[in-house]
């Protein structure tokens, strides 16, 4: 591989919600491999996170403990972090939200001058807001811009929606470009039943940023038509994925002589299409019957993917694992003869190039941002329950086809490099600061 030499690196002031060992979804796989790329190249970072649990940070003599998961974790050089004391929870539903607090430029406004004001008598610095997600992002921008009153930094990049309210803070009162990294939109996770306010924070904040970096074309098109960002606002960074010898997967697969297992792993929610799974699922064992199907996730849908299993009366043959993390991700994904990925809509999908990486064929949704870049992996339209059973059919039945899949595939990972991810970033980075300093 080509290494990346940068000329001009800026120090950036990060703002996210989930980070490694400690993650939920894609969005902290993302933003680790992101930063340590950033991290590798040499760029400077400040990351703040909400301290959902214990983290230990400190210097490099300080790095020092028995747990490896924290181990890779804490492994920069670059990266500074802090942690704000917040309740911060990833992918809550928008029905849970109870707080009638709505992110507009009133809201806006209300942020900046309570700002303003000694932070020491600022109620938000002590109350404690429970599971409201809005209330949450507001105290959480709260101390985050007193975090960014101590330090210096040349650009803001913030991630997601949650840290968007912190983000305008901190652009406002320092004056720094504001970047906003889009891994998914409410419509992604919520079609179109959306939260109005969720919508209008990411609104407001994607048309007050100088620039905002999506996942995908897809993603683009999305912003651009529903949230009306100017088409040449807005840049496209793929995500990448974190590369392992084929030692690692080859002489540890598990897959089994005697049953096929077809894999699901994500998060059992709406925007997953867990049920479309389940009912090609259903066609797959009207013709085959030595498959198996494991969904691996957790999420709103998980007891209803349970009682559909037991209406298409195909309960025994599909095993439920729950939320799994670290090795045991590798493990199911290296049992497995297919993953497939039937999102609703989906930014990105790094789960199909982890699968890969794997030696897994994949089959995907269309409806993907990785469906745009990805040539070695079956396609179809997530609501085709007939064409997605065929292809898992023909992937089980024909080895052949299974063996080009897999050898392709495998191959074709090495061109998702996080170090080109972070390449852009910094270009971008450049570009925003440069228009900024010049106006």
């Amino acid at each position: 591989m080509n290494k990346i030499a940068l000329d001009n690196n800026l120090s950036a002031l990060m703002l996210g919600w989930e980070f490694p060992p400690y993650i939920s979804g894609g969005l902290g796989t993302a933003c680790y491999g992101l930063t340590r790329a950033m991290d590798k190249l040499g760029m400077q970072t400040i990351l703040i996170l909400p301290k959902l649990t214990p983290l230990r940070f400190g210097d490099a003599k300080s790095r020092k403990h028995n747990e490896k998961s924290e181990a890779n974790f804490l492994d920069f050089n670059k990266v500074k972090f802090h942690t704000v004391s917040s309740y911060l929870q990833p992918y809550t539903q928008a029905g849970r939200y109870e707080n009638d607090w709505n992110m507009s430029h009133s809201a806006t406004i209300e942020l900046k001058e309570s700002a303003n004001k000694a932070w020491s008598h600022h109620p938000a610095k002590t109350q404690i807001y429970g599971s409201d997600m809005l209330s949450e992002s507001y105290r959480y921008a709260l101390q985050a811009a007193k975090i960014a009153e101590r330090e210096d930094f040349d650009i803001i990049h913030a991630h997601d929606w949650m840290t968007f309210p912190a983000a305008l803070l901190i652009a406002q009162l320092s004056g720094k470009p504001l970047i906003v990294h889009i891994h998914s939109t409410e419509f992604d996770r919520s079609g179109e039943n959306v939260d109005q306010r969720i919508y209008d924070i990411e609104r407001y904040s994607m048309q007050a940023a100088d620039t905002v970096v999506t996942v995908s074309n897809y993603t683009k098109n999305i912003i651009t038509n529903r949230y009306l960002v100017p088409s040449e606002k807005v840049e496209v960074v793929y995500n990448g994925v974190d590369y392992k010898s084929p030692d690692e997967f080859c002489s540890h697969n598990q897959r089994s002589k005697i049953e096929k297992i077809v894999l699901f792993l994500g998060r059992i929610t709406m925007q997953k299409g867990p049920e479309y799974f389940l009912y090609a699922a259903k066609r797959v064992l009207e013709k085959l019957n030595n498959v198996k199907f494991i969904m691996a996730g957790a999420g709103d849908m998980f007891y209803r993917s349970v009682e559909l299993t037991a209406e298409l009366g195909i309960g025994h043959k599909v095993l439920f694992t729950h939320f799994l993390r670290g090795d045991d991700v590798d493990k199911a994904y290296r049992m497995a003869d297919l993953y497939v990925m039937p999102s609703v809509s989906e930014p990105f999908g790094i789960a199909p190039l982890e699968a890969m990486r794997n030696n897994v064929p994949v089959l995907i949704s269309k409806q993907s941002g990785i469906s745009e870049i990805l040539f070695n992996a079956l396609k179809v339209d997530f609501w085709d329950i007939n064409q997605m059973a065929n292809k898992i059919i023909s992937v089980l039945r024909f080895p052949a086809l299974h063996k080009v899949l897999q050898d392709n595939g495998s191959q074709e990972i090495y061109k998702f490099r996080w170090e080109d991810s972070a390449a852009r970033i910094n270009n971008i980075y450049k570009k925003a600061v440069t228009i900024v300093n010049n106006s």
